[in-house]
């Protein structure tokens, strides 16, 4: 079967009778157990539910009740709650959690007929840059061992990004579906706030996280999405929008732009960069396409990374305070009393970077520091989003780098936290906007991929899945695959 082939072409092959369902999982899960030892992008490989999956595929095209996923194969990122398989969230905390229930974008893309292989690896608790925190080791990036895949999403990352799957889900609270799609050469789609539910999602920062695809091009990240996105009564923050354009894609793909776009670069994301010579290419592309590119400012941009530190974190302390050793979760061994448990249990089942963020969290929402740190977090977000609002008023969609440079070396900045959370400065912005904003492959430094994001206003995910479709319709950085990590 063909390396990195795309999940239309997957399912092209399945609707002509190519190979069967249970033929494309054998070959998808062989690949993955060779692949696995050295990568680490799986922390489970679902080989029985994919199997049983993989036969029903097959049954239900025989009767003609196939979707366009219905047999592809897909991961999802270990965030999501899997009923009958372990949710881990790559925490020693929840290292023997199975989940009860479905999430509902799990049972969405089930619901499709796509076939889970496996529960891909991620930065625990999804708080991390470089999926070097995750409690079952770090992930590799397919395209040097010795890089990180970037975080949080690293090991659905890694997986799309060595041909282990054509399709993966992640999680994006400040950047973690974005920047690993960089690191990694896919595309990655974080989608508008509350337009994919997340119920069964793992909360981290309750009004940031939002789940997305992860795949080769837009096209497939756009199939993906399709299936994905929707209301749910279940999820609070969900969006109850019914878009017609959305309904269109898994039968006539992505549609058309409206016209010839306005594309705004903002001066300063660009001033950040040594070198914008990937990023002018693209500008180039994207105006030999009939769009007119023009500058833009951001003027409240710097300030997203402090506040974003102090609002995911103060809602990581919330949410991860149900992480007891009573309830659910990992439990210390022979407690010497109710706050010896609560102590040593969190102690021995949270690491490093999550206890960081929760001990940062508690300390901004105490008695005293409320107003100094969170209301004033809250207060920037706004600005920063009212900058938004503003641009869309003069551009319809923004350019700008989805991270400051390729992939960093494996330990790089695993002692500087302050460092690593700059990895992020360009995709948390958008995050803290509860914006859509995409990454997508658009050139090579030092032999590992570039991105560019692309950031639309609220719930126009189609301007910026067309706009790279259209983008990767005329270049090839997305067709680049590594060979062999070496």
């Amino acid at each position: 079967m063909q390396p990195y082939a795309t999940a239309r072409r997957l399912s092209a092959g399945l609707a002509a009778n190519e190979f069967s369902a249970a033929e494309l999982i054998d070959h998808y899960l062989s690949a993955i157990n060779a692949a696995n030892p050295r990568s680490n992008a799986f922390i489970t490989i679902n080989e029985a539910g994919a199997r049983a999956a993989a036969a029903a595929a097959d049954e239900a095209r025989r009767q003609g009740h196939a979707t366009a996923l219905t047999g592809v194969p897909m991961a999802h990122k270990d965030i999501f709650c899997t009923q009958g398989v372990l949710t881990t969230c790559a925490s020693h905390m929840l290292h023997n959690f199975v989940a009860p229930y479905d999430a509902t974008v799990v049972q969405q893309l089930q619901n499709a007929g796509a076939v889970c292989v496996g529960k891909a690896n991620m930065d625990e608790f999804a708080m991390g840059s470089s999926n070097e925190n995750s409690a079952y080791g770090a992930v590799a990036n397919p395209w040097s061992a010795a890089h990180v895949p970037g975080g949080s999403s690293g090991g659905s990352a890694a997986a799309v990004g060595a041909g282990l799957v054509p399709l993966a889900t992640g999680t994006d609270t400040g950047g973690s579906i974005r920047q690993p799609a960089a690191f990694c050469g896919i595309t990655g789609l974080k989608p508008t706030y509350g337009r994919v539910s997340r119920y069964g999602m793992i909360a981290f920062a309750s009004s940031l996280d939002q789940g997305g695809p992860l795949a080769h091009d837009a096209e497939d990240a756009a199939l993906m999405f399709s299936y994905m996105a929707g209301f749910d009564e279940k999820d609070s923050t969900s969006a109850d929008r019914h878009d017609a354009w959305l309904a269109q894609i898994p039968e006539h793909g992505i549609g058309d732009l409206p016209g010839n776009l306005t594309i705004g670069l903002p001066t300063s994301f660009f001033a950040a960069l040594d070198d914008t010579s990937h990023l002018d290419q693209v500008r180039r592309e994207l105006e030999g396409l009939g769009h007119t590119c023009v500058d833009i400012t951001l003027p409240n941009a710097d300030a997203a990374i402090p506040a974003y530190y102090v609002i995911a974190g103060a809602e990581a302390s919330t949410n991860l305070s149900r992480y007891d050793g009573v309830r659910f979760g990992h439990r210390c061994e022979n407690p010497q009393s109710l706050e010896d448990l609560y102590e040593r249990s969190r102690s021995e089942g949270f690491g490093e970077e999550v206890k960081r963020r929760i001990l940062t969290g508690t300390y901004a929402l105490s008695v005293g520091y409320f107003d100094a740190y969170y209301v004033k977090a809250q207060k920037v977000r706004r600005l920063i989003s009212n900058d938004f609002i503003s641009a869309f008023k003069q551009v319809d969609v923004i350019l700008t780098p989805t991270a400051p440079g390729p992939a960093f070396e494996a330990g790089a900045l695993t002692k500087d936290p302050v460092a690593m959370y700059q990895q992020d400065k360009f995709t948390v912005p958008v995050s803290l906007a509860g914006l859509p904003a995409l990454s997508m492959p658009c050139g090579f430094a030092e032999g590992l991929p570039l991105g560019a994001q692309l950031i639309a206003p609220a719930f126009r995910e189609d301007l910026i899945l067309a706009l790279a479709r259209d983008f990767q319709r005329q270049t090839d950085w997305h067709t680049q695959h590594p060979q062999v990590a070496s």
